[in-house]
């Protein structure tokens, strides 16, 4: 029997929602989204917070314009405000899917919402771990999507993570939920709808319960990763220093407990997830190269020392690249370092306001830069801002920021600082960053 589906939400976001939330809902048109926002659309009352929805235009099918309508449509029928974001998505590097997938998280991130609420389900789930697991994901690769986690754009939420595709299907029958659907979906050339179409289905001929089995996995899993990074985390109270870890006392541990304690260290200082080969040959050089050897090992833009007994961590420095002036045109080439795009806006945004008299400066970090991109939090520094916000360590001193006077207003990635904000029905620019090669 299919579950009472609003019900479900309700009681997923009435305990995570503070008065007055501002929810966005990342709505693509197909019917995953047009479910979750009927349904968020209709908690509104009840839950009393404040609903927008962003679409994320890829410019990849012929039918996106009509896609970007139909979601202006159904928007406007219900009462939400939309926000479309264009983005141009490289085809190279880690492939169209990850790249489009990239390009959707920034835009959520340029949204100025509490809560970015998306419509994964138990199938995407299923076929997230099965597609992990083929690349040689780890524990915490495996644990796949979590229904909340931290973000730049405020909390991510998937309140339909427990539910069957099915069941989203029914409700959208019984509403009347108009939808779209993506032609590509069948392309089976995209990884993940082989999975989809082509590997599941036989796994359920055999084994019907298969994707109930491989999300509940995936759940077990991310308790295991919990685990093992609370473990991580008493052994760096044991084996850290402010510089770095005491090589003497990692040597102590077990070798898989000293690489769990290696990996974790790197990934709170840098916000990167090394594979197993490159921790094992980490753990190598650090601890066994000889007295009169200085290893360093590369972890993207970041290097790996071994100094005075500790194993630290170098960060990249700053680059040198050329400044940028913003005079108000559209678009504002980086000079190799990509374009930001500026689109007028109202109550959204950089202040328009806050721009009278000053000279806006497209520049790149220093260090000590510091932001307040939510006005209920003190600010803080880029470093702990990119790193919560799992920007990749050699792609940070990349994201350009934009200051105004010396004050700096917005970081790519982050968003607009709280002084510098638009108010409600205040004229603002919403901005974003194409990188190069998009």
């Amino acid at each position: 029997m299919a579950v009472d589906l609003a019900a479900h939400v309700r009681d997923f976001l009435s305990p995570r929602l503070p008065p007055a939330a501002r929810l966005c809902v990342g709505y693509s048109g197909g019917l995953d989204s047009s479910v979750l926002l009927h349904i968020l659309a209709d908690l509104r009352g009840q839950l009393g917070y404040a609903l927008a929805a962003v679409h994320v235009h890829h410019g990849l099918a012929a039918e996106a314009d009509a896609w970007a309508a139909h979601c202006a449509a159904q928007c406007d029928r219900l009462g939400v405000p939309l926000s479309v974001r264009r983005v141009a998505v490289g085809r190279h590097g880690h492939g169209l899917e990850a790249a489009a997938r990239a390009a959707r998280y920034q835009a959520y991130r340029d949204q100025a919402a509490d809560f970015i609420v998306l419509a994964h389900h138990r199938d995407d789930q299923a076929e997230t771990l099965l597609f992990r697991l083929l690349r040689g994901a780890g524990v915490h690769g495996l644990a796949a999507m979590a229904a909340e986690r931290a973000d730049p754009a405020g909390r991510l939420l998937r309140p339909l993570l427990a539910i069957p595709r099915a069941d989203l299907a029914a409700y959208a029958r019984e509403h009347g939920v108009a939808h779209v659907d993506d032609a590509s979906n069948g392309d089976l050339a995209l990884t993940r709808n082989w999975l989809r179409h082509t590997v599941l289905p036989e796994l359920e001929s055999r084994f019907p319960a298969s994707r109930v089995v491989l999300a509940r996995t995936a759940e077990q899993l991310a308790e295991s990763a919990g685990l093992l990074d609370d473990l991580a985390a008493a052994d760096l109270a044991r084996c850290g220093d402010t510089d770095g870890l005491r090589l003497a006392a990692l040597a102590t541990l077990a070798p898989a407990r000293a690489r769990n304690l290696l990996r974790y260290w790197l990934h709170r200082q840098a916000g990167v997830l090394p594979g197993r080969a490159w921790l094992a040959e980490a753990m190598a050089q650090l601890l066994d190269a000889g007295t009169d050897r200085q290893p360093e090992l590369a972890l993207g833009e970041w290097r790996l020392r071994r100094r005075h007994g500790l194993a630290v961590l170098v960060a990249p420095g700053p680059e040198t690249a050329p400044e940028r002036f913003w005079q108000g045109e559209p678009e504002l080439d980086l000079g190799g370092r990509g374009r930001l795009r500026f689109e007028p806006a109202l109550g959204d945004g950089l202040a328009a306001g806050c721009l009278a008299g000053q000279a806006v400066r497209v520049g790149w970090r220093a260090g000590g830069e510091r932001l307040r991109p939510d006005c209920r939090r003190p600010g803080r520094t880029l470093k702990n801002l990119l790193r919560e916000a799992g920007i990749p360590a050699d792609q940070r001193g990349q994201l350009p920021l934009l200051f105004v006077g010396d004050r700096l207003a917005w970081a790519a990635g982050l968003g607009v600082d709280c002084a510098c904000q638009a108010g409600p029905g205040a004229p603002g620019w919403l901005i974003s960053w194409c990188p190069p090669g998009r």
